[in-house]
C-alpha cells in the first residue's frame, strides 16, 4: 500500500482526496503548511506528496525545494489554482515531477500519481543496476570508477591516484597483454602527472601495494623482462571505459 501527502490549506479538497484515493487502494496523510507536512513525512514512509502552491508561511515553491533537498528521488505532484505557463515552468523546475491546476478532475489526478509512481518505481529499480555499472570486478576485487577507489576481496577500501588509476584502467581493458613501459606511460600520466609520477616502474609499484601484490613474486602485476608488464587476472566482468 503506497502513501500519498496531500498539502493543501483548504480542508474541503484534502477530505475529499483522502476519500477519493483510498478507493484506489492510497494510504493518504494530509497537511495544511510546512510545519505539517515535516511532521507526516517525519512519523510514515510518504511514496508521493500533492502539494498546493499557495499556502500559508513558505509557499510550495519553497517547499518544493526543501522536498528536494530532503529526497531527490521523492515524487511531487504541484496541485493548485495558478495554472498559468510561467508557474508551472518554475514548479517543474524547482523539481515538481507534474503539475495539475485547479479546479482538476480527481480521475485525471489518480492516474497522474500513478503514471508518477510507476516511473518513479522504475527509476528506483534501474538505479542500483546503473551504479553497477559503475563497477568493474577482477579476481575478488572491485575497481568503483566513479569514487575512484579499489575494494579488496576482505571489504578493504582502497583510495587511487588519478595516475594509479589510469593505469589500473589501462591493464583493465585489455588482461594478460604486455604493455610497454611507454605505452603505459602515454596511457597512465594524463594531462598532470607530476614529475614524480613519470617513472612508470614507480607507479606499477605503487599500484602493486595497492593490490597487494607481493613485488618479489607478483601474481597480478607481472614483469616481462626485457618486454613491461602484463597483467596476470582470470576474469573482468564490468566496463573498463574512462576518460582523461
Amino acid at each position: 500500500m503506497q502513501h500519498i501527502l496531500v498539502v493543501d490549506d483548504d480542508a474541503d479538497i484534502t477530505t475529499l482526496l483522502a476519500q477519493y484515493l483510498g478507493r484506489f487502494g492510497f494510504t493518504v496523510h494530509t497537511a495544511s503548511d510546512g510545519e505539517s507536512m515535516r511532521a507526516r513525512l517525519n512519523s510514515h514512509p510518504i511514496d508521493l506528496v500533492v502539494l498546493d502552491l499557495m499556502l500559508p508561511g513558505a509557499d510550495g515553491l519553497a517547499l518544493t525545494r526543501e522536498l528536494r533537498a530532503r529526497s531527490s528521488r521523492l515524487p511531487i505532484i504541484m496541485l493548485t489554482a495558478r495554472g498559468n505557463a510561467y508557474d508551472r515552468v518554475l514548479g517543474l523546475e524547482m523539481g515538481a515531477d507534474d503539475y495539475m491546476s485547479k479546479p482538476f478532475e480527481p480521475r485525471e489526478l489518480v492516474a497522474r500519481i500513478q503514471t508518477v509512481l510507476r516511473r518513479a518505481v522504475a527509476g528506483a529499480a534501474a538505479a542500483p543496476q546503473a551504479a553497477e555499472a559503475e563497477v568493474v570486478h577482477f579476481d575478488g576485487w572491485s575497481l568503483y570508477r566513479m569514487e575512484r577507489h579499489l575494494v579488496s576481496p576482505e571489504g578493504v577500501v582502497i583510495p587511487l591516484s588519478n595516475a594509479e588509476f589510469r593505469l589500473l584502467c589501462t591493464f583493465l581493458g585489455m588482461p594478460r597483454r604486455i604493455f610497454s613501459r611507454d605505452q603505459l606511460m602515454e596511457q597512465a600520466r594524463g594531462r598532470a602527472m607530476d614529475a614524480f609520477e613519470r617513472s612508470i616502474d614507480l607507479l606499477v609499484s605503487r599500484l602493486r601495494q595497492k593490490l597487494s601484490d607481493d613485488p618479489r613474486e607478483p601474481r597480478l602485476i607481472k614483469t616481462v623482462r626485457g618486454a613491461g608488464y602484463l597483467f596476470n587476472v582470470r576474469s573482468v566482468q564490468g566496463h573498463v571505459g574512462w576518460q582523461r
